[in-house]
């Protein structure tokens, strides 16, 4: 009696098999992004929590703003006054979406394997470097865009406030304001955003990443013992100090530059530097970004290769 084969051919199996759709990378990028900030909270919450903050501030201590301007002949120093709070709101802002940054860079990695949900996000058909990328957009990309926007928001309604009080106390404050320019000092906050909390900054994250991604236990100390050993080595043995500097250009922003041009800390001018022709013609500046690529890319094998703590 002869049986028939009951192996269906290779041709028909594989049509038969159901076909596996493609992700574009653009759409994975968008929903690792929005995972990430379902996950972590404190990305947008920080940020609309200092500019509510630095709003509650301001509105107390307006009922001083008419008196300051009054005695304030000089119209440019009556518009110091009234650019102050302006400029003091941006700055609690960027600190505050910068210490988020640096410690979601140190949990991003080590969280998941911590709580062992990498098991379930590694089954999803995503790579490790996509999610990489995805939490490396967050310090770079995200939370500056959002400290952007809150905080000139934030700035906007102090600015309404400003003219309302110093119209309503019949100051003539007229010669300052013609001098103001809100489009001027948006695009200098923006540019300073993108320039030092983004590019400057992308292998500060791209090293708190990788750390993320290699360490057990307590990835604060392993981000931080490294370079300051680093740096204390180099001072002792050769007395040289490159590492510390190399490490200063990256933390300032060019803030030596503006000092020494004679800007104040509190200036918003402050904030352009370095300006466009010295970052673009800075090997420093070219360097971070490859050292960024290459940090990213050892965490994004990393967390191929680690499981769950």
């Amino acid at each position: 009696m002869s049986t028939r084969s009951n192996v269906v051919p290779e041709s028909r199996a594989e049509s038969q098999a159901p076909a596996t759709l493609a992700i574009p990378a653009r759409r994975q990028l968008h929903w690792l992004v929005r995972r990430e900030l379902w996950e972590s909270r404190s990305i947008y919450v920080a940020p609309l929590a200092a500019a509510a903050l630095t709003l509650f501030g301001f509105l107390v201590s307006v009922r001083h703003l008419s008196e300051r301007t009054r005695e304030a002949l000089d119209p440019m120093r009556q518009l110091e006054i009234i650019e102050r709070p302006l400029n003091f709101s941006a700055l609690l802002v960027m600190g505050a979406t910068l210490l988020v940054a640096i410690f979601y860079c140190l949990d991003a990695l080590h969280g998941e394997r911590r709580d062992r949900s990498i098991l379930f996000w590694k089954s999803l058909p995503v790579s490790d470097l996509m999610t990489v990328l995805a939490k490396a957009s967050i310090p770079v990309v995200v939370l500056p865009a959002l400290t952007f926007a809150a905080t000139i928001v934030t700035q906007a309604i102090m600015l309404l406030i400003s003219r309302a009080v110093l119209a309503g106390s019949g100051v003539n404050a007229e010669a300052a304001w013609s001098h103001f320019s809100f489009s001027h000092m948006a695009g200098m906050l923006l540019y300073h955003l993108v320039v030092l909390h983004g590019l400057l900054f992308a292998p500060w994250y791209g090293w708190l990443l990788l750390v993320s991604a290699w360490a057990r236990r307590l990835p604060i100390l392993w981000a931080t013992l490294p370079p300051i050993a680093i740096g204390v080595f180099e001072k002792i043995a050769f007395n040289t100090s490159y590492f510390a500097e190399l490490l200063g250009f990256r933390s300032d922003g060019g803030a030596r530059q503006s000092s020494a041009t004679g800007m104040g800390a509190m200036s918003m001018d402050s904030l352009t530097r370095p300006l466009p022709g010295e970052l673009l013609g800075s090997p420093r500046f070219w360097g971070g970004l490859v050292i960024t690529a290459i940090f990213l890319a050892m965490a994004a094998r990393l967390r191929r290769q680690r499981g769950p703590i």
